[in-house]
């Protein structure tokens, strides 16, 4: 699940460790699962805490390094920076992390959990439910940037033998 909106996905600026927008206030039971996780971002402690969940921190789930870019506004990072970090999923002009080191760290998660039984719910963030779905649907890495993930919106995968699939989407809950 994707965290709920922060100033920064209502803005458009790279997201630091920021709060809420506004506090959830409204439990979501989905159903029995044998482990919660979540970011390490207090954005992601507070959605699962609105939504009633008790979960463990997984540094693996946390948000994509954007490096000297946490916080600034799109606009604010210079156009040729910007330009080769959005064509090249290897780049990293913001000295964080890069696109590829991103799918790569995902998709180990990934694997990890792969023959164990665990039923998983992860509060993350958008980047990393892209990277989730660009591993399991084999997509080339430059169509990260064409998945929309909205805040608070779920993406169920479901792992039979070594192969995951996309089972659903959606939003359960409206911020």
């Amino acid at each position: 699940m994707s965290h709920a909106p922060t100033t920064a996905t209502r803005s458009g600026a790279f997201p630091d460790d920021e709060p809420l927008e506004r506090a959830l206030a409204e439990p979501l039971d989905i159903g029995r699962h044998t482990d919660y996780l979540r970011g390490p971002e207090l954005r992601c402690q507070q959605t699962a805490e609105g939504l009633g969940w008790v979960t463990r921190l997984d540094p693996v789930l946390a948000d994509l390094d954007f490096g000297q870019w946490r916080g600034l506004p799109l606009h604010e990072v210079p156009e040729t920076d910007a330009i080769r970090w959005f064509n090249n999923p290897e780049a990293a002009p913001h000295g964080g992390e890069s696109i590829h080191d991103l799918l790569t760290r995902i998709r180990a998660w990934l694997d990890a959990l792969i023959g164990t039984g665990r039923r998983v719910v992860a509060v993350t963030h958008p980047a990393v439910v892209r990277a989730a779905l660009i591993n399991v649907l084999g997509a080339p890495p430059k169509s990260f940037w064409r998945i929309d993930v909205l805040p608070l919106s779920y993406t169920r995968l479901t792992c039979s033998g070594e192969a995951w699939t996309l089972r659903e989407t959606g939003h359960p809950v409206t911020p």
